[in-house]
């Protein structure tokens, strides 16, 4: 029972119990609690179908079980169990390495160190008051598999593991959302409106001799009746039914909430590997420096790639996928890939010789090599050299080819190598590839631009094969800006450089990182698309994070949305829906501003000048009941296409403009009533009661058919959900008054033509709202 007046009505309700109005006090309860009711089944719905879809892409651990190996969700790891580890596998649990083969893990989350710590299973002396950068016998919680392979035995989990203290000594409330600022804002505007309209009518009927507890129920019944109390269900009911149909277009949500930020995303940063382009690398050949073929290259790759433990790129893929005959090689040794380095090596026995075979960025192999292989034999990689290699690398990129470096040396006899060890390097040559853009792709793209999300690409490829491709789908490439030169701008500068750039090249996933948050800065909803380590931090600094079922772990857990397919399309779909549930959970707002705001104004009015009570409070709350019901249908409302050609933010100041306009002009309608009860059909205190009873439900209700849409009402069609609602409610409430049970409401039969003047105020109430809106909506493009 999360609403304080709720708690004070029931507390009235026994109080009046006990002084003898045990009819209304017997109401009351039964009509707060079956608001309750509506409210914690439609949630709950929510809720269970919410967790369903985040089961789908739930982060998983291997844990050995009766003997097996079996994949489990990460929170159900305890103390005792092993589990494997493997290259992109997040570490579920504290725990003490039994077995490992080249593993090094990502403990920047926890220490800082950007480089991955290699790790080994042995006996530390003193392991325990070691420093968690100096512990190569554990793993903990929190960090991520870089490469290699381990088991381990768990030792910690949840709140007792490093991971665990580090988040009790932080913690604290989120940044807030720009959607959680807008809500705080509008209810401190509902909450002071209500407050005071309350007090003054509480204080007018003590004035006028009414009873205090009558007059204190019936200003809590007000309060009650007048706060959109249903809205938290709302935007529940609304996120997961969006949420649902987002899952049937291969769109599954993690966190319901960061539906919104995607209907409200504006910019989308992506790598263009499995997003624009195809995602399947296909092999071509293989080039010794100066472009001629030649197959050594390939044969170093193949032995590289078959040995490394990391996580396999697409190219490692394609390489081995494409393996012909590899020399019979043993692997020794290994320094894995990282992101600074741009270059992953081997150390294997080919041929009873060990060698340190090197594969990466060119940029970055040719700056260790000193000697380059050619077919006439192994000659000094001078000026000359070097400058046909990097005109081979540039002809190449140029023309839509991935190229791969090749390199190595023979290294001499010993136990362990490092990053020290990669110089002196051999340049053999390049491994080609082609990733062609898909077809959808520059579609894809044209949608996401006419619906206003520009697509930016962030790419650590080099810029020609950048532009090659970004050209293929339509994308601007005047500009390409590079990672280097990102190093020399200020926050500001590269804010204002990114929002007219939308390709950069050579990028480190620090810089991916900068970039978001400099977007951020000048006031954009940014979405970013990663699947890869290297890709969390960004995944977490964006406003809605993106991935894919095959992205690895911590990719996958660092993201709010994952795609089952990586595509733009797929994407594109994702956002109309998010968009399309921020509409409705703005219909509901715009309802229960203005009619609250309405109802809240003629109540006061009320007060002033009758010598009874305008409603009494039982009837306050069944009145309100009914109409949060007949709105309980909105989640599944049409959205205008109209409405979804554009990002959606949060704006108080149109909801309180909009609060301020249809408020007043509901309760003129109300005075109407007002006038027609008591000058007309000379109504008592009961008819009075019963007639603003059935006017305000069927006002307030029926125009959500003109309030959903900008446009003619009578073109949008709405759900046929919405459809039945409402009437159905207004029907049931009038029902009420007709029935056996009107005379315990505290109603009376109306008059047949009271019934006739209530539909024809409503007719007439609807076009003038419809007028209205369409004055307001004119005057908000301005």
């Amino acid at each position: 029972m999360q609403n304080p007046l709720v708690t004070i009505l029931l507390l009235s309700s026994v109080i009046s119990g006990v002084l003898g109005d045990v009819t209304d006090a017997a109401i009351i309860a039964v009509i707060v609690f079956l608001s309750l009711l509506v409210d914690y089944v439609q949630t709950s719905r929510s809720q269970r179908a919410a967790e369903a879809l985040r089961e789908l892409v739930a982060t998983r651990a291997t844990a050995l079980r009766d003997g097996a190996w079996a994949e489990i969700r990460m929170e159900e790891v305890v103390p005792g169990d092993v589990i494997r580890l493997s290259a992109g596998d997040l570490v579920p649990a504290d725990a003490r390495l039994l077995e490992t083969k080249d593993l090094a893990v990502n403990q920047s989350a926890l220490t800082g160190e950007s480089f991955p710590a290699e790790k080994e299973a042995a006996d530390l002396p003193g392991s325990a008051a070691r420093p968690l950068n100096e512990a190569s016998n554990a793993v903990f919680m929190g960090t991520s598999v870089v490469s290699g392979t381990g088991t381990a035995v768990v030792a910690l989990t949840g709140p007792q593991t490093e991971f665990g203290h580090i988040g009790q000594q932080l913690r604290g409330r989120p940044a807030q959302t720009e959607f959680e600022r807008g809500m705080r804002s509008f209810s401190v505007l509902i909450s002071r409106t209500v407050l005071f309209l309350v007090i003054f009518v509480f204080l007018m009927n003590t004035l006028a001799h009414r009873g205090t507890l009558e007059s204190f129920m019936f200003a809590v019944a007000l309060a009650v009746g007048l706060t959109p109390e249903f809205l938290p269900m709302i935007i529940s009911v609304s996120l997961a039914h969006g949420a649902l149909r987002m899952s049937r277009d291969k769109v599954i949500v993690k966190h319901l909430p960061s539906i919104e930020n995607f209907g409200s995303m504006d910019i989308l940063c992506t790598d263009k590997t499995g997003t624009i382009t195809a995602g399947q690398i296909q092999l071509e050949g293989s080039l010794d420096p100066r472009g001629r073929p030649g197959p050594y290259p390939l044969e170093l790759a193949r032995i590289n790639s078959s040995l490394e433990t990391g996580i396999k790129s697409p190219l490692d893929q394609a390489i081995i996928a494409g393996q012909q005959q590899t020399p019979a090689a043993i692997k020794v040794d290994e320094i894995p890939f990282d992101f600074s380095r741009r270059r992953l090596s081997v150390v294997a026995t080919v041929a009873g010789e060990r060698q340190l075979i090197t594969k990466g960025a060119p940029e970055s192999v040719f700056a260790v090599c000193t000697k380059v292989h050619h077919q006439e034999g192994v000659r000094p990689f001078d000026e000359s050299a070097r400058q046909a290699a990097s005109a081979c690398f540039e002809r190449f990129s140029a023309q839509g080819y991935r190229l791969l470096a090749v390199a190595y040396r023979a290294v001499p006899e010993r136990p362990g190598y490092s990053v020290s060890d990669e110089q002196d390097l051999v340049l053999a040559g390049f491994v080609t590839f082609l990733d062609p853009p898909k077809d959808t792709a520059a579609a894809a793209i044209k949608a996401l631009h006419s619906d206003e999300v520009a697509v930016k690409i962030i790419t650590g490829d080099n810029e020609l094969v950048a532009r090659h491709v970004c050209d293929q789908v339509g994308l601007a490439t005047e500009q390409i800006v590079l990672g280097s030169e990102l190093g020399a701008l200020t926050d500001d500068a590269l804010g204002s450089l990114a929002e007219r750039t939308s390709v950069f090249a050579r990028v480190s996933p620090d810089q991916k990182n900068r970039i978001i948050t400099s977007l951020k800065a000048r006031g954009h909803v940014v979405g970013f698309m990663g699947d890869g380590i290297n890709d969390a931090p960004s995944l977490r600094t964006a406003d809605v994070g993106i991935s894919v079922s095959n992205a690895v772990d911590v990719a996958k857990d660092a993201a709010d949305i994952i795609l089952l397919e990586n595509s733009l399309e797929v994407l594109h779909r994702g956002v109309i829906e998010g968009r399309k549930c921020f509409g409705n959970i703005t219909k509901y707002v715009l309802m229960g501003t203005s009619s609250n705001f309405g109802n809240m104004f003629s109540m006061a009015g009320a007060t002033v000048f009758l010598p009874f009570l305008p409603m009494l409070p039982s009837q306050i709350l069944l009145n309100n009941l009914l109409y949060d019901l007949s709105q309980v249908t909105i989640p599944t409302d049409n959205v205008d296409p109209a409405y979804l050609k554009k990002p959606k933010r949060w704006d108080v100041s149109f909801i309180q403009r909009f609060m301020l306009l249809f408020g007043p002009l509901s309760s003129i309608y109300d005075f109407l009533t007002f006038f027609v009860l008591l000058r007309l059909f000379n109504a008592s205190e009961q008819l009075f009661h019963t007639g603003w009873f059935i006017e305000s439900l069927a006002t307030q209700t029926f125009v959500i058919f003109v309030i959903r849409t900008v446009g003619n009402p009578l073109k949008s069609r709405p759900s046929v959900a919405l459809a039945v609602s409402v009437p159905l409610c207004v029907a049931f409430g009038v029902g009420l008054t007709l029935s056996p049970l009107a005379s315990m409401l505290g109603f009376i039969a109306p008059p047949p033509q009271f019934l006739g003047a209530v539909a024809l105020m409503l007719m007439t109430y609807l076009v003038l709202v419809q007028g209205a809106k369409r004055w307001f909506y004119r005057r908000a493009s301005l």
